[in-house]
């Protein structure tokens, strides 16, 4: 009877130790055991989200990604195709419009990891919009949908396993101040973060004490810098250049154990950006280096 016991009680541990061994490998898991604190930088994509080179159709926007060395990218939807394409990314893509656009993708051998910011105005376009993330194999969708819609966003990314990453754009908008994030994401296990914080700064808060606030669901992030700390209204600058202290800011996305993107996001320059992009990846670079 002893050994009968001993026998269940070793084969419980071992179901157990499997079942959480399996927790782990879940794909929106954003955290890592603290032992490897010292690699997770290497695990940080850089992208860049294509709103950054709206004013061009998407393959050219892919080209000047390329040029710069960038081989990650955020799409937005409403991006004309181009080329011999007459289509436009959107949630009702042709199915030949979507092999078009991996195909562009494939051919330089760029990763759409995400696309947004979308806001879905019916259960109908979230349906869609979750069958193209699935089409196109994105990893996330940056969102910021209405508070009607939380319970079927989560629904729909835990049915898909796709996450939302909760994007926050300036006063007034609803998701502005990192709180009206954390109350969305309550009760929606499938509702993360996405950290704008050049957003952040235009809206005079700390990014480091964002950051914190939503610490261990922040699965993606917008890159850039401002001139003018507190102003909605602030411009553009290249990172290094303008109000936001990004070493302490790179720490803290060092220190939760962030692996994810960062995607470069430059409103400025609009018809000549690509070397500002260049400038920002170096930078990107240089302070990650500076981490290790």
């Amino acid at each position: 009877m002893q050994r009968m016991f001993v026998t269940l009680a070793v084969s419980s541990l071992m179901m157990l130790f499997v079942h959480c061994g399996d927790q782990a490998a879940k794909p929106t898991d954003t955290t890592m055991n603290a032992n490897a604190t010292d690699s997770v930088t290497s695990q940080w994509k850089l992208g860049v989200q294509f709103w950054t080179f709206h004013l061009f159709p998407f393959t050219t926007a892919v080209e000047k990604a390329d040029s710069a060395g960038i081989k990650f990218i955020e799409a937005y939807l409403g991006q004309p195709i181009g080329g011999d394409s007459k289509d436009t990314l959107n949630i009702r893509l042709s199915a030949e419009g979507r092999q078009k656009v991996r195909s562009i993708l494939a051919a330089k051998g760029i990763t759409m990891v995400a696309f947004g910011v979308v806001v879905p105005q019916s259960e109908e376009d979230w349906k869609q919009t979750f069958e193209l993330a699935k089409d196109l194999g994105v990893q996330y969708i940056t969102s910021e949908p209405k508070k009607e819609h939380l319970h079927l966003a989560d629904s729909l990314a835990g049915a898909y396993n796709i996450p939302i990453a909760i994007h926050d754009h300036p006063y007034p908008n609803a998701y502005a101040h990192p709180d009206s994030v954390i109350n969305a994401m309550k009760g929606h296990p499938n509702l993360y973060a996405c950290a704008d914080v050049g957003h952040w700064a235009r809206n005079g808060l700390d990014v480091v004490e964002c950051l914190k606030k939503l610490e261990g669901r922040v699965i993606g992030s917008h890159l850039k810098d401002i001139v003018t700390f507190n102003d909605t209204k602030a411009a553009d600058t290249l990172p290094g250049k303008g109000v936001i202290k990004f070493p302490e800011v790179f720490a803290e996305f060092k220190r939760q154990n962030f692996k994810g993107m960062f995607s470069i996001e430059h409103e400025s320059n609009w018809l000549n950006n690509t070397q500002d992009v260049k400038e920002i990846a170096d930078f990107f670079h240089t302070q990650v280096k500076a981490l290790k």
